[in-house]
C-alpha cells in the first residue's frame, strides 16, 4: 500500500497553493461581502489547466486523475471554498457531463471551451420541488420538428447567472418516469432560457447560485445530451465523480480552519501563557487533525479507485458524508479556540465555519449519502 503522493502530484500541490495563497488569499472577503463571482480567478485558474483537470489534453484539459483533482480542488478550499466549488461544479458536473455522456460534436464545440476556462459550465438538477428526490423533476422537454421545446423551473444551480453552458434535465418522456428524464446542453443567450433569482446565500457567496428557468425555449436536436431518456441514469453516474470533490472541498476548509487555529492557538497567550499550552485546547487540535487525516484517507481512496476505473459508488459517498461532516466539526472547534475573535469578520474562522456546511447538502445530502452506502452494503450481501 502507499500512502504518499509522487513528485509530479506534489509539485501540482505547491503550485496550486502558491496561486491560491497569491491569488485568492488577499481578495476572499473582498469578494465575499460582495457576493461577486470573480470571473478573472477562474480564468487564471483556467490558464494553470485547473478548469479541466480530468480531461484529455486533445479537448483543452490538463489529462490528470481524480486524485490530482482532489488535491486541486482541496487546496484551493484551503484558502476559500467559493473558488473550490466552483472549480469543482465546472470539472465533475457540467464538463463531465458533457465529456461522459454528449457526442464527439459536442466534446469539441464544449469540453473544449469549458476545460481552458473560456467558458464556465453549469448543471442543473435541482427543482423547487426536486431535491433530494431528483427523480421528482417537473420541467418538460417536449419534442418539435428539429427539436424540443423547454420548459420549467431549476433551483440552486451553481454557475445559474454566469454559465456559459448549461446542462438541464427535463422530463421528455413522461410516462416512463425516471427512466424518462433527459438531459441538454443550452447555450447563454438562448431565447427563452435565462437565471432567475441569484440567492442569498449564508456561506460560498462569491460562488454564483441562481434559478435557471425556461419559457418556451427551444433547442435543436443535437442539444440532447446522451441517449433520450438516460438523463437521470446519467445525472447520478456523475454525481459519484462529483461527491469526491464535494469531499475534497469539505477537507479543504477542514484543513483551512484547522491550520488557522492551530496558529492562533500558538500567538494567542492568557493567564499568561500560548492557550497551544492548556489541554483542553491540545484535545481539540488532536481530534481535529485525526479527523482531517481520516478524511483524506477516504477521499483519496474514492479518487484512486475512480482513476482504476472500479466502482465507487460506496467509497465516493462514504467520503463525502465523513469529509463533510468533519469539515463542519473542525470549522466549530476553530471558531471555539479563536473565541470572540472567532466571530468576527477579521479571523479566518467565521468565514470557514459559514461555508463548509454547504458541504453537507449540496451533491447529495448527508442523509441520502447515508442511504447510498446502506444501498450498496446491502446489495453486496
Amino acid at each position: 500500500m502507499e500512502f504518499s503522493f509522487n513528485e509530479d502530484q506534489e509539485m501540482l500541490r505547491r503550485t496550486v497553493r502558491e496561486f491560491a495563497e497569491g491569488e485568492i488569499g488577499p481578495k476572499v472577503m473582498e469578494f465575499d461581502e460582495a457576493q461577486r463571482f470573480p470571473r478573472e480567478i477562474l480564468a487564471k485558474a483556467g490558464e494553470l489547466g485547473l478548469m479541466g483537470v480530468i480531461f484529455p489534453e486533445e479537448y483543452g484539459g490538463a489529462g490528470l486523475g481524480y486524485t490530482e483533482y482532489a488535491i486541486v480542488v482541496e487546496e484551493l478550499s484551503r484558502v476559500d471554498g467559493s473558488i473550490g466549488i466552483a472549480v469543482a461544479a465546472h470539472n465533475s458536473l457540467c464538463t463531465n457531463h458533457v465529456f461522459q455522456f454528449g457526442s464527439e460534436r459536442q466534446r469539441r464545440d464544449y469540453v473544449t471551451k469549458l476545460a481552458t476556462g473560456e467558458w464556465i459550465g453549469a448543471w442543473s438538477l435541482t427543482e423547487p420541488t426536486a431535491g433530494s428526490d431528483a427523480a421528482g423533476t417537473k420541467s418538460t422537454a417536449r419534442k418539435v420538428p428539429e427539436g424540443w421545446l423547454l420548459n420549467g423551473s431549476k433551483t440552486f444551480t451553481t454557475h445559474g447567472s454566469v454559465g456559459d453552458l448549461t446542462i438541464v434535465f427535463a422530463v421528455s418522456d413522461p410516462e416512463k418516469k425516471k427512466h424518462g428524464i433527459s438531459a441538454f446542453a443550452v447555450e447563454k443567450g438562448t431565447p427563452g432560457f435565462h437565471p432567475g433569482k441569484k440567492e442569498n446565500k449564508m456561506g460560498l457567496r462569491a460562488s454564483d447560485t441562481a434559478e435557471v428557468i425556461m419559457e418556451e425555449c427551444r433547442v435543436p436536436d443535437d442539444a440532447l445530451v446522451g441517449e433520450r431518456g438516460h438523463g437521470f441514469v446519467d445525472a447520478m453516474v456523475i454525481l459519484d465523480g462529483g461527491r469526491i470533490s464535494i469531499a475534497a472541498l469539505a477537507l479543504g476548509m477542514a484543513r483551512g480552519a484547522y491550520e488557522a487555529a492551530a496558529r492562533y492557538a500558538k500567538e494567542r497567550c492568557q493567564f499568561g501563557r500560548p492557550i497551544g499550552e492548556f489541554q483542553a485546547i491540545q484535545f481539540m487540535l488532536a481530534e481535529m487533525a485525526t479527523r482531517i487525516d481520516a478524511a483524506s484517507l477516504l477521499v483519496h481512496r474514492a479518487a484512486w479507485m475512480k482513476d482504476r476505473g472500479m466502482k465507487s459508488t460506496k467509497e465516493s459517498a462514504m467520503a463525502k458524508l465523513y469529509a463533510s461532516e468533519i469539515g463542519v466539526y473542525v470549522a466549530d472547534r476553530a471558531l471555539q479556540i479563536f473565541g470572540g475573535y472567532g466571530y468576527v469578520k477579521d479571523f479566518p474562522a467565521e468565514k470557514f465555519y459559514r461555508d463548509v456546511k454547504l458541504c453537507t447538502i449540496g451533491e447529495g445530502t448527508s442523509e441520502i449519502q447515508r442511504l447510498v452506502i446502506a444501498r450498496e452494503i446491502l446489495s453486496a450481501l
